[in-house]
């Protein structure tokens, strides 16, 4: 089973929800060669609920996991801590869908809880919790005191950090797995169809269960599968990112732009094909 855990189902957290562009992601990431996927969407982003929700309403339960159209969704969520760095926690949907609502009043900037009082709380429900992305720049994860680290389950090699530096990131987050003894998986980070599978977990057999997936990690029995175009698609997509993004600043319509349905995009095509 190859797995990404660290995946968004939105390009960019303050733009509002879109459907097509949900379902257009999860498309390609079975082209990427996944076959499930960690949905860590960001804790505050705009209509968290509707992105599980829609989910909820085209996909079939099995296990703890979500299967759209043959792509099996672990529900999960990325949460901003005060010290400055990025928890992820991935869990059944209910149980996701719950620490969201109660995390309501520390969405804002200079509200995000401490990483403790964050644990105290996600302890509460049947959760793995990781450390996202931790030697990204602006993030203190590493430095927080041992007792407090130990509390979690493994952490993230990230897609975006192995393409800045693949040989840092590796050594550092591979080093503070082993002294803490913590499993280190692999994600993506992705907002964008383009870096699915720069970097891929891949376990010897599917799991439909988060205790069935977090004895698979800590048994070992799984691989880190990095793409050597791994910094070619991180650049690509943030590019893609950011063009998309201006679009809809501009007042388009991004989605439509991107899957060309919108009418200039099909005429230039119908130009181009009577040429």
């Amino acid at each position: 089973m190859y797995l990404d855990f660290h995946t968004h189902g939105k390009l960019a957290k303050k733009l509002p929800f879109s459907k097509e562009y949900t379902h257009w992601l999860f498309s390609e990431a079975g082209k990427a060669g996944l076959d499930a996927l960690c949905l860590t969407e960001h804790f505050n982003t705009l209509g968290f609920d509707e992105v599980y929700q829609y989910i909820s309403e085209h996909a079939d339960q099995d296990g703890d996991t979500l299967i759209f159209e043959g792509l099996r969704i672990f529900p999960g969520m990325e949460t901003d801590i005060a010290e400055g760095g990025h928890i992820l926690s991935i869990g059944p949907m209910a149980a996701i869908l719950e620490l969201n609502r109660r995390l309501e009043p520390y969405k804002e900037k200079g509200r995000f809880l401490p990483f403790a009082q964050l644990m105290d709380l996600l302890e509460e429900y049947p959760v793995l919790i990781g450390g996202g992305h931790p030697f990204r720049s602006g993030g203190h994860i590493p430095e927080l005191p041992c007792a407090q680290l130990e509390r979690l389950h493994f952490f993230d090699m990230n897609g975006k950090d192995i393409a800045d530096n693949r040989e840092r990131t590796e050594q550092m987050t591979r080093a503070l797995g082993k002294r803490l003894g913590k499993p280190v998986v692999g994600g993506s980070d992705t907002h964008q169809a383009v870096q699915y599978g720069c970097i891929r977990t891949c376990f010897a057999r599917t799991v439909h269960t988060i205790p069935e997936l977090y004895e698979e990690m800590v048994q070992g029995n799984y691989q880190l599968c990095i793409s050597e175009q791994a910094a070619f698609q991180v650049h690509t997509a943030a590019l893609l990112k950011r063009a998309l993004k201006e679009i809809h600043a501009l007042g388009g319509d991004y989605v439509s732009v991107l899957l060309g349905s919108t009418p200039s995009w099909n005429m230039l095509h119908q130009e181009e094909a009577a040429e």
